[in-house]
């Protein structure tokens, strides 16, 4: 495919990585926008960004389907063709794996609290694309079982570190199901989707961590088996502690399950002290697990003794993060002059984020309480 030379990045991000640009903006600065800007969108990547003719791009529709399909994106955008919206939180598994990593060392880009971005997504529904295409029950079955049926994403429009292409996949189930979401996106924040974060189309897995949201989609395919990429095979899993290095977990990483939904979290992004009252103005932002939208956070300042309720400003729908604030005064709380704040966050179903978290080689998923200090 046609491409120009790597495009220009927003200059509000905070470099982690240059060759591949790789760049988050400050918490601090997010919270202040509720649909989060596309200059305060991070960068996540595994090869270089290029800016593709989006009239010639196509996607390839392919695998266990009745029909193959090719589709451009101006053919996604004819009226025959269902535009959803929607609101959700795009997610780095390695968000906070600075922190985790203050523990004992971990391999990743060194990530703050920076790598979510809660965006308003238009695109067609995969769920739709697939249905015309029609689905072809493979023959094979695994052991006494019909094999089931994963959709697998994959870009071999740029080049990539650690394979030939990036892909991913997700199950063939949740891809057909109406209430996930699941898009072939152009459109972010109602402007044409940029090269930066995927376009001309990149696939939106609501609910899952952004590894599956894999960016330049150019085939889809429908196969009996997860994807056999790096990125879902020997990277973005949990690994149990006693795997601490990497030449450990070689020979281990066929033995865990692929992440899919990231834990429950909360950050805290600002703490400001107002001489004028004495208190402490606190805010953050809450993203939720597999169970269910935050219900709410809370915040202590003296490591969890006692729990002061914050108020939410911002929550939509059921795939959006919280922004979340609490000012914390001499009428409800002893505020010191120095001090430090924690932040948990708590779900529909009454999960509680965990004062700790467990570290993984890989330095993902972490979600220990929310910290700031003043």
């Amino acid at each position: 495919m046609d491409y120009t030379c790597e495009p220009a990045h927003s200059s509000l991000l905070n470099i982690q990585a240059k060759e591949p640009f790789n760049a988050e903006p400050s918490a601090a600065s997010l919270v202040e926008f509720p649909i989060t800007p596309e200059d305060l969108v991070y960068c996540r990547n595994h090869g270089p960004v290029r800016e593709f003719d989006a009239d010639s791009y196509m996607v390839l529709v392919d695998g266990f389907v009745k029909r193959e399909m090719e589709l451009r994106v101006d053919e996604l955008k004819n009226p025959r063709w269902r535009k959803r919206e929607v609101v959700a939180a795009l997610q780095c598994a390695g968000i906070r794996r600075n922190e985790m990593g203050a523990h004992k060392q971990v391999n990743g880009v060194p990530w703050r609290d920076g790598v979510i971005a809660n965006c308003k997504w238009a695109g067609v529904p995969l769920r739709d694309v697939l249905l015309e295409a029609g689905i072809q029950q493979p023959n094979a079955t695994i052991g006494e079982h019909e094999a089931q049926l994963h959709v697998c994403f994959s870009s071999y429009a740029t080049l990539c570190e650690d394979d030939k292409y990036y892909g991913a996949s997700i199950p063939l189930e949740r891809a057909l199901d109406e209430d996930a979401d699941v898009l072939i996106a152009y459109e972010m924040n109602g402007e044409v989707l940029s090269p930066d974060h995927g376009g001309p189309m990149r696939i939106i897995v609501p609910g899952y961590l952004g590894a599956r949201w894999v960016k330049w989609v150019d085939t889809i395919t429908v196969c009996a088996h997860e994807s056999p990429n790096f990125y879902q095979q020997r990277d973005y899993k949990i690994l149990p502690p006693v795997i601490d290095t990497k030449a450990k977990a070689q020979s281990e990483w066929g033995k865990y399950p692929s992440m899919t939904a990231l834990p429950i979290n909360s950050v805290v992004a600002s703490v400001e002290l107002m001489p004028s009252s004495g208190s402490v103005l606190v805010k953050g932002f809450a993203s939720p697990g597999p169970n269910g939208n935050i219900q709410r956070v809370e915040v202590t300042i003296d490591e969890g003794s006692t729990w002061f309720p914050a108020e939410i400003t911002y929550q939509e729908g059921k795939w959006s993060w919280t922004i979340w604030e609490a000012e914390l005064n001499p009428d409800n709380a002893a505020v010191p002059p120095t001090g430090v704040v924690h932040s948990r966050a708590i779900d529909e179903q009454g999960n509680v984020q965990p004062k700790e978290s467990e570290w993984n080689v890989r330095g993902v998923a972490y979600n220990a309480w929310g910290v700031g200090r003043w």
